[in-house]
């Protein structure tokens, strides 16, 4: 379960306890979190996804006032990301290799309307709800702003490739 926005930057602070403590009162098993910028692993049911993701984002609103975003993927999703991974040579400097979480895959005129090439020297290709971007010189050097992924019409939120890995692993059957 990935947060979007929480604890970048000052913003949107949260305890991590206190998103653990939501969620087990929720009945969640196993719940565990991963650093502190809003990563909890869960064990649930076979619940549908965008329900799940509904149910803990009213919990975090009303519970500790947190208004955001929550994007749920399973093990095997992560699995899958980490798989499709278009970049493989980045992985030899991960911090460099990002991914970008997205609830739905944008549509074609969105992405041509972010115009991925006119951000050159970083590299962004799209997955399967995802986007990988290769940032040349790191991400504080990148015109890739919130602003420009806005142009895709989805929400988002961003995990280096170490997280992405780190995550697949705590959730592991």
């Amino acid at each position: 379960m990935l947060l979007r926005g929480v604890n970048v930057a000052g913003n949107r602070k949260v305890a991590m306890a206190d998103v653990r403590r939501v969620l087990e009162s929720l009945g969640y098993a196993d719940v565990s979190t991963y650093l502190q910028s809003g990563n909890a692993v869960i064990s649930a049911d076979k619940a549908k996804p965008d329900a799940l993701e509904r149910r803990i984002e009213k919990a975090l609103a009303s519970e500790l006032g947190v208004d955001t975003r929550v994007l749920v993927r399973t093990h095997a999703e992560l699995e899958a990301v980490i798989g499709a991974n278009p970049f493989p040579a980045a992985l030899a400097e991960p911090k460099f290799l990002h991914v970008v979480f997205l609830t739905a895959d944008p549509t074609p005129a969105a992405v041509a309307r972010m115009n991925p090439a006119a951000y050159a020297p970083d590299e962004i290709e799209f997955g399967d709800r995802a986007a990988y971007v290769r940032y040349a010189r790191g991400q504080g050097r990148s015109k890739l702003t919130p602003a420009v992924w806005n142009r895709l019409g989805v929400a988002g939120t961003a995990r280096n490739w170490n997280t992405v890995g780190a995550l697949a692993r705590l959730t592991a059957p």
